[in-house]
């Protein structure tokens, strides 16, 4: 189904969902089911930088390949992690990986 997504260049499996429950810190069984939207939202939460770093990082890629992906200096790629997990924590990105949110994004 997301078989040509940025996760799986970097992912043997769509593990994003468990990735997201960790890092949200949401509950697993609270986060929307269909993979496929739950993925659209992500997509729309992050920009294209954020989400393609949160895949390669949660792949644990080596922080020297990410920095040569990027064009970034040890200070950069610090500083482009915080932000992409301190967006990830903020409610107003993590509630909408809720399934209660699903009718806000229902097509």
């Amino acid at each position: 189904m997301l078989e040509q997504t940025v996760w799986r260049q970097y992912h043997n499996e769509n593990n994003f969902r468990e990735k997201l429950a960790h890092y949200t810190k949401l509950p697993y069984e609270d986060l929307i089911e269909d993979e496929k939207l739950l993925y659209s939202i992500l997509k729309s939460k992050l920009t294209k930088k954020e989400l393609k770093l949160f895949a390669m990082d949660t792949a644990r890629i080596d922080e020297t390949q990410i920095k040569q992906e990027f064009g970034y200096s040890d200070e950069d790629l610090q500083k482009a992690k915080f932000k992409l997990y301190k967006k990830l924590i903020q409610d107003k990105t993590r509630l909408a990986f809720r399934l209660s949110s699903v009718d806000e994004y229902a097509l």
